[in-house]
This record gives structure tokens, sequence and C-alpha cells, in this order.
């Protein structure tokens, strides 16, 4: 539904807002601080040495990029020294920590995560990819169910006023959870950028649907009315946001009032309609409102792996279902409301 991409996109810019600080309480620890200088300077932590951190004695660094040397399932993700660095000393710091009794804290403005094959947050990546893959099984199912059980007009069109529409939320929901799971696989600049954006346009079209939807707005003219300004707004914010400033307050503020505005115009719609189907709005709708809570209630990786954030995105895999079977059940009540009209 709207509200998995799209509750995420309410809170993904407090996910990641404190990362734009330049000091947690990890990476304040001088022993941390003191571990990545050395490491800088020597190329290991410990007894783990990095090739790429190494310089010959001239002080120039060898020839070639240093992820020509890692493994080919790792060349993707162009881990540079500093990170390398940052990485094993935090995890060495969170053993010492452990050891003391001590918990988990943040470096960097993110939770100590354990890498799985140079994948950053391998919980995450995990779930994005699930709900890309339900996103995939329910815009198929709906694909088959309204071209091929359901009646279709003579020029082979569905007799459903919003297929089009679904489609395109379905290729974006895609999208945009695909760009989730490589953010939370490798976060660098270009990934952030992608994920926020991909995020901002599934979360203003999901916005410009909800209005069609629940006011059935089905004239095209109409339609060009309500979907201009709202996709001139949302096209102006990625571009601002990529190439003027990745501001991380104002892209929240915009998210929620666009998430809030669907939620509401979702959950009154559910209230005064006869659907059907309408409790699996209030399931889809009050789910994901409780889902919210686990991003509000942030709490460090469970064995360095399923934080608050990873389970958030766990909970949507099921929401997702459901929302689909909505849409599917919807195509089925509108045809055959039109079917009867024809006849």
């Amino acid at each position: 539904m709207m509200i998995d991409r799209s509750s995420i996109a309410l809170f993904l810019v407090l996910s990641f807002l404190v990362g734009v600080l330049d000091a947690s309480a990890g990476d304040s620890d001088p022993r941390y601080r003191t571990c990545v200088a050395q490491c800088e300077k020597t190329g290991c932590v410990g007894e783990r040495c990095f090739p790429h951190c190494k310089f010959p004695s001239d002080g120039v660094a060898s020839d070639g990029p240093w992820y020509m040397q890692e493994p080919l399932y790792l060349k993707w993700k162009q881990w540079d020294c500093e990170s390398d660095c940052r990485y094993n000393c935090m995890i060495d710091r969170e053993k010492e920590r452990e050891a003391l009794g001590d918990g988990p804290v943040k470096y960097h403005g993110k939770w100590p995560f354990k890498r799985v094959f140079g994948i950053q947050e391998p919980a995450s990546v995990a779930f994005s990819a699930f709900n890309l893959a339900m996103h995939f099984h329910g815009w198929l199912s709906f694909f088959i169910l309204l071209y091929y059980n359901l009646p279709l007009k003579q020029d082979k069109k569905a007799y459903y006023e919003f297929a089009s529409l679904w489609h395109i939320y379905g290729l974006l929901a895609m999208n945009s959870w695909f760009w989730s799971a490589v953010f939370h696989s490798r976060d660098v600049d270009l990934t952030e950028k992608l994920d926020y954006s991909s995020a901002v346009a599934l979360l203003g079209y999901s916005l410009l649907l909800t209005i069609l939807r629940s006011f059935n707005v089905r004239d095209e003219a109409a339609r060009v009315m309500v979907a201009a300004p709202l996709l001139a707004f949302t096209t102006t914010h990625i571009l601002f946001l990529n190439f003027y400033s990745l501001d991380y307050g104002w892209n929240m503020k915009v998210c929620v009032v666009m998430g809030v505005a669907q939620l509401l115009i979702w959950a009154i719609w559910a209230g005064r309609t006869h659907h059907p189907s309408r409790w699996k709005l209030w399931v889809v709708v009050f789910g994901g409102g409780l889902a919210m809570l686990l991003e509000i209630y942030d709490f460090p990786p469970y064995q360095g792996f399923f934080d608050a954030h990873a389970l958030w995105h766990a909970t949507t895999i099921p929401l997702t279902c459901i929302w689909w079977s909505f849409i599917r059940d919807d195509a089925k009540l509108r045809t055959s409301v039109l079917l009867k009209k024809a006849k």
C-alpha cells in the first residue's frame, strides 16, 4: 500500500537524520578515534590489515583502485581505507564494551551493524528485497486478474478505470524497494539520494492516487488538474534534494505532510464507504501506524543485525500482501458495477 514505502518515507529522514551529526557516543570515544587514526597510518587493526590502506615508502598510493584487489562480490562496494578502518575499530570497540557489560552505542549516527559479504545492514537489505518481491507478486497477480480473469472491453482494455494508475504505482513501489535494498547495502551519497528520491516519488504519486481513487475521479481532464500541481511539486522537491541541498529537515516535513494526508484520506474513505473490502484498508492503515512505533522507538541491532528499522521493514511485508489484495478486490468490484451499467 501507500503506507508501506510511504510510511517509511515519513520516517526515513528520522532514521538517518542523526547520521549528519559529526559526533555520536561511539565516534567520540577516544579509544575508537585513536584506533581509526592508527589504522589509517598503518593499514591494520590488530592483526587484520587492508591492502588498500598501505602506501609505499614514497607516500604515493599503489597503482590502480584498491577495490580491484578485493574479491569479486566486494568490488562493487568500493570500500575505502577510512570506512574499513572505522568498521573494524567499531567492531573491536563494541567487543570491549560488551565484555565490560556496556550496551552498543552509535558511531557516526548509526548503530554498529555487522557486515555480511560487504553488506552494511543485511537484515534491512533482506527485508527490502522481500518487500520488492511482494510488490512484484501483487502487481503481477493484479495484472493477471485484469487481463485474464476479468471481462475486457472490445478494445481489450480493462473495465477498471484505475488500472493504469495502479500499474504505475506497482512499478514505483518496486523501484523504491530496490533502491532501499541498495542503500542499506552500501550507504554512500549516490545510493542515499537514489533511495530518498525513489521514496519521495512513490510518496507523491501515492498521494495523487489516493485522491483520485477516494474521490472517484474518472474524467481525464479532472485527473490532469489534480495531478499537475502534485507531480510538479514532487519533481521539484526531488530536484532540490539532488542538485541543491539534501535538506533532511525540509524533506522530513514534506514527507510527513504528504504521508499523513493520504493516510487520513484513506482512513476517512474506509469509514464512509460501503466497500466490501474496507476492513483490509483498516488493517493496513492501523497496522502501518503501529509499525511506525518501531521507528520512533529506536533500539540497537540484536546480534548486530536486527534493529528497529529492519523490523519496520519486516512488518510491511504482510501489509503489502493485504494491500494488493484490496486493490484486486477493488478491481473486481468496479468491474462488476460497470458491467451491470453496460447491460
